[in-house]
């Protein structure tokens, strides 16, 4: 038998064990924190790099889970103390 007739007849016969996508256990895939806090994919955090603050969003870059900058800043609910909060009571 010719090489390329053996390959086919391996391909062929090795066919019905390929796994489907629904048969195959994937890998859990998350972020951590500072902390070593487990973070799911598309959660965001505030995070301070080299003194700048960003928020970012676990996502997957090439089969590995990366942090992405969304924007400059965090948000916060704190007041910092240069805005005046008035009271209608």
């Amino acid at each position: 038998m010719k090489p390329k007739a053996l390959f086919f007849a391996a391909v062929l016969a090795a066919a019905p064990t390929f796994a489907t996508p629904d048969q195959v256990e994937w890998p859990e895939c998350f972020c951590t924190d500072k902390s070593g806090s487990r973070v799911e994919l598309g959660e965001l955090r505030c995070m301070l790099v080299d003194g700048r603050n960003f928020t970012a969003r676990c996502e997957m870059s090439l089969n590995n889970p990366m942090w992405r900058e969304i924007d400059e800043g965090c948000l916060s609910s704190q007041n910092d103390g240069t805005t005046e909060i008035n009271s209608t009571s």
